[in-house]
């Protein structure tokens, strides 16, 4: 491979985490307020924060044949990120509007994540091919921390226009502008996507391909009898524990504490402030402790965080609650984006990231949904939310025999 030609490949693939970071910073993180302002109650952001995640990981159950089909992980995942840009228009013509249903809402969401995860199993399948095994803890390391620092900027700059809009009596038309840039960073970073190589083309599929389903059960004996199963679900039940509660810190901070979004903008960057910051320290630790030791450290320090929150409502004190989360949960999250390329041949990557990206989905659901029903039945004050937090904490706690029981042999 030309040194040059790759250097071109991962400096774009850089370019591309930057700009796809500023688009979530921006807009994806700021959907569920935006469910808040226009009216809806906890519940619904709950809802807007989950139910999303789950129709994308049905939608791309269809990732494996689509590629098989079009003979290109590259190709389709482009075409999956010029949907995802195009799904932030309805978001700006109902901001410009004033007004949207829940279940508008839901739907421009669906489609959000259905793009984002159909071409996330292609992605993972593609860049795996692309950078080199020795170069990938450093690389990745240092890709996702200038991804964080995307999320960081993209999440500060909406919050000021945020917190400019609501001064102004404008806060819809803030919405709207935050919205459209969140659609230009994706297609600027589409553009950086198109512009990278693919070394390995997958074999195009014969007319009478596996089906859909059968690729399915295949990938989930897969996962089942592999050591990596293992990973997975002790992956979904962190999952499930997280989301028990992370879909509710939104509401509790804008409704029940009355935040500004300037002192909202503040306490939420803060955690991607810290993950930029951590990640090439915690590169040279994985480096050191490998992924599953990496992994161990990430978590289980993110056991403690939901119940840092009964403390105080301070805002700088919940900024440095968010300063440790950040720091444990980029440890957790190099530690499995790592593992998946460490223990998957890249053959199968595809179809099992694509049913891992289901069970992942169903768990996040599941936990948003158990968290919603204990908020609502204890009243949806600062006591209820306070009951989350710490059912939260306690259902993490649960997860240690499964970690404990993660061991990865490398992939072939």
């Amino acid at each position: 491979m030309p040194r040059g030609a790759l250097r071109r490949d991962l400096w774009a693939s850089v370019a591309d985490a930057a700009a796809f970071s500023v688009m979530v910073g921006c807009g994806e993180t700021y959907i569920p307020a935006f469910a808040l302002a226009l009216g809806l109650g906890p519940i619904a952001a709950g809802m807007l924060a989950s139910l999303p995640v789950l129709a994308g990981a049905v939608v791309q159950l269809v990732t494996p044949l689509a590629v098989a089909r079009l003979g290109t992980n590259r190709g389709w995942c482009v075409a999956c990120t010029t949907v995802q840009s195009l799904s932030f228009v309805p978001l700006v013509a109902w901001a410009i509007r004033g007004h949207a249903t829940l279940w508008e809402l839901l739907l421009a969401a669906s489609v959000y994540w259905s793009a984002g995860m159909a071409g996330g199993p292609a992605w993972n399948t593609w860049i795996g091919t692309l950078v080199p095994e020795r170069m990938r803890t450093a690389f990745f390391a240092q890709r996702n921390r200038l991804g964080q620092f995307g999320v960081f900027a993209g999440f500060v700059a909406g919050g000021l226009v945020l917190q400019f809009g609501e001064a102004h009596g404008l806060l819809l038309a803030a919405f709207a502008v935050i919205f459209t840039v969140a659609a230009a960073c994706r297609a600027v970073s589409t553009l950086l996507l198109a512009s990278c190589r693919e070394m390995h083309r997958p074999e195009a599929a014969p007319p009478d391909a596996v089906p859909l389903p059968a690729r399915l059960r295949r990938a989930v004996r897969s996962i089942a009898v592999s050591p990596s199963g293992r990973l997975v679900t002790y992956a979904c039940a962190l999952a499930f524990s997280a989301h028990f509660s992370g879909p509710y810190f939104t509401p509790y901070m804008l409704r029940e504490q009355g935040f500004s979004y300037h002192a909202f903008m503040l306490v939420m960057a803060s955690q991607f402030l810290a993950k930029a910051l951590a990640l090439p320290w915690l590169g040279r630790l994985g480096s050191r402790l490998g992924s599953v030791g990496l992994l161990h450290v990430g978590g289980l320090a993110v056991i403690p965080l939901a119940t840092l929150w009964l403390v105080s409502a301070n805002v700088w004190y919940l900024m440095a609650v968010q300063l440790v989360a950040g720091c444990c949960w980029a440890a957790y999250e190099l530690a499995l984006a790592l593992l998946f390329f460490d223990a998957v041949p890249h053959r199968e990557r595809t179809a099992v990231v694509t049913a891992y990206n289901l069970g992942l989905a169903a768990a996040t659901v599941a936990g948003a949904g158990a968290g919603g029903l204990l908020l609502e039945a204890c009243g949806e004050d600062r006591a209820a939310y306070l009951a989350v937090f710490v059912v939260s904490s306690l259902l993490r706690l649960a997860t240690i025999p499964l970690l404990r029981r993660v061991r990865i042999a490398p992939a072939s």
